[in-house]
C-alpha cells in the first residue's frame, strides 16, 4: 500500500489535512471515508478499514474534518453542517484530480454526515455507515448537564468528550437541531450498509428496521 499526504482547500478558506491510501497496482474504485466526532483521519478504526479496503483494491481518501488532527480551522466554530461541507470539498478533489468516490463510509457522526450529504454524491453507488446515530443531536447525550446548562446561559463551555477537553459553541447544536438526516436517507435510492453492535454505550441501538422495500425503513436509531 503507498498513502499520499494531500491538502484540501474548502470553500471556506480552510485548507484539510487528508491521506490518499491506494494499492500498488491500478485501484478499481475511490472510498471517501468520514472519521468520528472529535477523532481524526489516523484513529485506528479509520486507518485499518482502509487499509483492508485497498487490499480489495480500492483507493481511500481519509481527511481531517475543520479544527481536527491535522487540518485548519477552529472546532469551536464548527457544526454538522460544516462536517457536511468538508465532507462535499473532499469529494470534489478526488473528482478534480482523480474519480468520484464510489463508496462513502462515515464512523460515529462521520456516517451521519454521509448521508446528510448524499445527495451531493449523485456518482457514490453505495453507503456505508458504522455506529452511527440517525440524528446529529445525540451529541448532547454524550456531554454532561452541567456542561449544557454552561452552554445554554453563556453561549459556550469547556466539554470532556473521551476524556479529552473541547470548546463547544451553543450555534454547533442550534444547527444539529435543523437537520433531518433520516428524511434524506428514505429519499436515498441507493444500496447502504448499516453496522451497529449491539454493545454500543454511547450510541444503543434501539431499533433497527430492515425492509424489502430499499431504504424505506432502514433504520438505525440512536435514543
Amino acid at each position: 500500500m503507498k498513502t499520499l499526504q494531500v491538502r484540501i482547500e474548502t470553500p471556506s478558506g480552510t485548507s484539510l489535512a487528508a491521506s490518499l491510501d491506494q494499492p500498488e497496482g491500478n485501484y478499481t474504485a475511490i472510498a471517501l471515508f468520514a472519521h468520528c466526532f472529535t477523532c481524526s483521519k489516523d484513529i485506528l478504526a479509520a486507518s485499518r478499514i482502509s487499509r483492508r479496503l485497498v487490499a480489495q483494491g480500492f483507493a481511500v481518501l481519509r481527511f481531517d474534518f475543520t479544527g481536527l488532527g491535522a487540518s485548519e480551522g477552529d472546532f469551536a466554530d464548527t457544526n454538522f453542517s460544516s462536517n457536511i461541507q468538508d465532507l462535499v470539498a473532499a469529494g470534489a478533489w478526488l473528482q478534480h484530480n482523480y474519480q468520484s468516490p464510489s463508496l462513502l463510509i462515515g464512523h460515529s457522526l462521520g456516517g451521519t454526515a454521509i448521508l446528510a450529504a448524499a445527495q451531493q454524491f449523485p456518482d457514490a453507488k453505495a453507503f456505508v455507515t458504522i455506529g452511527s446515530p440517525s440524528d446529529p443531536r445525540h451529541i448532547s447525550k454524550l456531554i454532561d448537564e452541567r456542561s449544557l446548562e454552561e452552554i445554554e446561559a453563556q453561549g459556550d463551555a469547556e466539554v470532556n468528550l473521551g476524556g479529552r477537553r473541547f470548546h463547544m459553541k451553543k450555534q454547533f447544536f442550534l444547527d444539529a437541531m435543523e437537520q433531518r438526516v433520516l428524511q434524506q436517507v428514505r429519499n436515498l435510492k441507493r444500496p447502504l450498509l448499516v453496522m451497529h453492535s449491539p454493545e454500543d454505550t454511547q450510541c444503543r441501538l434501539s431499533t433497527l428496521q430492515l425492509s424489502s422495500m430499499p431504504l424505506r425503513t432502514l433504520r438505525a436509531l440512536c435514543p
